[in-house]
């Protein structure tokens, strides 16, 4: 359960730099932070549910044989990704082809979500009461977090933050963009439907829903394969949610981003594009390296 909520957070950004130029700090990083994951994600999950001694060798056994599954069935796929992204970056892009993209991420993630059930069923049976109760503080810290930057500013403060972030994305995957583009940009985000309050709601449900599932799991005589089929599902809902409001509010964010990253992809000069595949191109050659690598850092 939470192997898949963690959706292998340097995945996602690593995937991110596809969809909307958000590059990490290098191609070093990217093998440090990879080969490194079951260590890092160890530490992330246990400050959500502090693992107790009988659970803590599991965990780490278990995190390391997802990252061996993900090495030898993941990665040659988002190396295909990041091949197909590289030869789009030169030319312009339409919406559809960003949402084509986005829609194999999801599936990746997914599958990583669908991985970690097995296991993850096993950590979820074995919880006590007490890390019910952590996990329920840490989602309150995190709302309260979330809250601040985003719930408890002006629409005009929402904004603003997220272009600054989008324009930092940005730049550090085209380099730095003319004034032009950057009114561009702006533009965009003024216009966004992003609603941080349908944001929040949506969250705090997802959290409410996964406290209980966890509960019933480890209170209930539930079997492990019922509880493996629940966490699935609540990866496959969060991911593709049912017919309603969320669902068309998520699907309406998604087309406009889609729309928006390849507005501003076209806008980008000659030089910025090529910028932009040699920064893929250097990943793709990254995760060919990982995909050789049996484990370690080289």
């Amino acid at each position: 359960m939470f192997l898949s909520r963690m959706r292998f957070a340097w995945l996602a950004k690593i995937i991110g730099a596809v969809l909307v130029g958000v590059a990490l700090a290098s191609c070093s990083a990217v093998k440090l932070a990879y080969n490194n994951l079951p260590e890092f994600t160890y530490w992330w999950l246990d400050g959500y549910i502090d693992f107790n001694g009988a659970q803590t060798p599991r965990t780490r056994d278990e995190l390391t044989a997802l990252l061996a599954w993900h090495r030898r069935n993941e990665l040659p796929k988002l190396i295909a990704l990041l091949q197909k992204a590289e030869a789009m970056a030169p030319n312009d892009v339409t919406p559809a082809q960003v949402c084509a993209l986005a829609d194999e991420v999801r599936a990746r993630l997914v599958a990583v979500g669908e991985q970690a059930a097995r296991p993850g069923t096993e950590l979820a049976m074995s919880l006590g009461e007490a890390q019910l109760q952590t996990l329920a503080r840490k989602y309150a810290k995190n709302d309260a977090k979330f809250a601040d930057e985003w719930i408890d500013r002006t629409p005009e403060q929402v904004h603003r933050k997220r272009y600054e972030e989008f324009l930092e994305r940005n730049e550090d995957f085209y380099g730095p963009l003319d004034v032009e583009q950057r009114a561009l940009m702006r533009r965009l985000t003024d216009q966004s439907r992003f609603d941080p309050r349908r944001i929040d709601a949506e969250r705090r449900k997802r959290q409410a829903e996964s406290i209980a599932l966890l509960r019933q799991a480890s209170t209930t005589a539930m079997a492990p394969e019922d509880v493996r089929r629940a966490i699935v599902g609540y990866v496959r809902r969060v991911a593709d949610p049912a017919p309603g409001p969320w669902r068309d509010y998520q699907q309406a964010l998604t087309q406009e981003g889609c729309s928006n990253v390849a507005t501003q992809h076209n806008a980008m000069r000659a030089a910025q594009r090529e910028r932009a595949v040699q920064r893929l191109r250097a990943y793709r050659d990254d995760l060919r390296t990982l995909a050789l690598q049996d484990s370690g850092v080289p």
